[in-house]
Formats: C-alpha cells, structure tokens, sequence
C-alpha cells in the first residue's frame, strides 16, 4: 500500500480479504483456510474477518462450534507486530460475536485492545478515512453493540450471499460475486465494497466451493486489469497467490495510471529542453 497516494480515500482502494480468516481447524466443513494469519498477511491480505465467542470475558475465536485454538489477542498481537514493522499498511477487521449470545461484547474487547495491543492503534471514526490517516491502523468493522471502535460493518455495501446448497447451486453464487463486482466501479466512492466469493452449504463445503468459484473470479479480474476501476474488498476462502496478486494488481494498474499521467505535465526542466531544440533546428534550418 505504500505506492497508493496519501489523499486517496479507503473506499476507492481494491484489496484482497478473508472470510473466516482464522477458521484453520474443525474438519471440511469449519475450515476456511490454510495460510497462518501472519502469512496471509504477508501475502498481501488487508481485510480479516473475525469471530469470537465470548465466555466470562474470555474471547476465544471459533467457526460455529469449532474451537480455532486461539483467542482475540493473537490476532491483536499479530496485526499490532505486522504494522509497526510495515507501518504503509492498513487492516481492515470485521469483528463479531460466534457460538455465544451474549450481545455484550464491547468490555472484553476494549479489554483485550489494551492488554494485546494499544488504544492508538485503531482508527476511531465512523468516517472513510484516507490512505494517510489509514496507515498504521487497524481499522475495526464493528458488527457488536456497543459505543464506536471505529467503522461500522453495516455502513458498507456487501454481498455475502454464502448459503450454497449443493454444488449445483454454485452458478447461483457466481452471479452474486460477479453482479456485484460489476457494480462496484460505478457505485458509491465514498461507501467501502464488500464482495463475498466464499460460501458453505450441508452439500457443499468451503473448499469445493472455492475450487469452483476461484478459477471464474480469476479469470473475470484478469480480463478486467486494463480498466483500472475500483472493485473494493475481495473476500475469499482459501486463496491462491496468483488471486491475491491480481486483486493488488488493480491497484498497482491504478497508482501506475495516476504516475503516468503526472509525469505526462511538462515541468519547467522540460519545457526548456523544448525550446532549445526547436532554437537549434531553426538556426541550423
């Protein structure tokens, strides 16, 4: 993200996500992914989507009934360390309650932000921030009650439509990641996109829907590279390098847009290299 200009707002930036980002364990129908939460990351991941259930204040993370082995402050902790050490980054982070119905999570959280991380480390606004005022943020999509950690998640326009049946249905659920992709570019800039390609059914668990879904959504993005439009948050389970990279690839396809045509105004250095020519071939003429 360090190449993208600092005035740009966040809800023009198209960038890669995770649906379930931490759901690794529980069988074929509880995983959602592979790569570690460091690793996607790394990879280039900017939008997390967490689940937490919440017991006498201890927010443990879980997919439905299965237990992933870690709780809130591992996640605080990785994306606290990721940013201070690529401090050009933001992430992005919808957090909600799984498996518990307590609807009164707002305290451990605070409580788990000071204890893995700091309070300066979020982005505390409702509001689209820019990419400067990003930096160095995460950036919480709040789906709990409670008083503002920062944006709200239903603030943004989202298609999840996950229920997938069988997969005969998955042509259904193509539709629904590409119509709203298509509308993406031409929606509103000041409104964050959110597009869903992971979905789950008794007849259809994560990973074979995304065998399917991956090679439809790489081929539309790779036919659509030379267009430089926003497409927003990709959010996907288990996704390949080549998918991330050309999700980033819009971007880089964008800030390369924006540079060229920069350089395309003459300066004052140029101008007079102009000049000088056109001096010369009149006198020589």
């Amino acid at each position: 993200m360090a190449t993208i200009p600092d005035d740009q707002p966040l809800s023009e930036v198209t960038m890669p996500g995770t649906h379930n980002t931490m759901a690794l364990y529980g069988g074929v129908y509880a995983e959602c992914q592979t790569w570690s939460l460091a690793s996607q990351l790394r990879a280039g991941i900017r939008f997390l989507d967490i689940r937490v259930r919440h017991v006498k204040g201890n927010l443990t993370l879980h997919h439905g009934v299965s237990y992933q082995r870690a709780h809130f402050g591992h996640v605080l902790e990785g994306v606290a360390d990721f940013l201070q050490e690529y401090p050009s980054e933001t992430v992005l982070m919808r957090l909600r309650e799984e498996f518990s119905e307590t609807y009164d999570i707002y305290g451990a959280v605070v409580d788990y932000i000071h204890r893995y991380a700091h309070w300066d480390l979020l982005w505390h606004s409702r509001l689209v921030p820019t990419m400067a005022e990003a930096r160095g943020k995460l950036i919480i999509l709040q789906e709990f009650p409670g008083p503002d950690l920062g944006m709200r998640y239903g603030s943004l326009d989202i298609a999840d439509d996950w229920k997938v049946p069988t997969l005969l249905h998955v042509e259904d659920k193509w539709q629904s990641v590409y119509e709203h992709l298509e509308a993406a570019p031409t929606g509103n800039k000041a409104q964050i996109f959110l597009t869903y390609s992971s979905g789950a059914g008794v007849f259809a668990y994560p990973r074979a829907i995304a065998q399917r879904i991956h090679p439809q959504l790489y081929d539309y993005l790779r036919a659509k590279t030379d267009l430089n439009q926003r497409l927003g948050i990709i959010c996907m389970d288990f996704p390949a390098a080549p998918l991330i990279q050309t999700i980033i690839g819009f971007q880089m396809k964008e800030v390369t847009k924006r540079s060229q045509t920069l350089n395309a105004v003459p300066n004052k250095a140029s101008l007079k290299h102009v000049i000088s020519s056109l001096r010369k071939k009149i006198i020589k003429n």
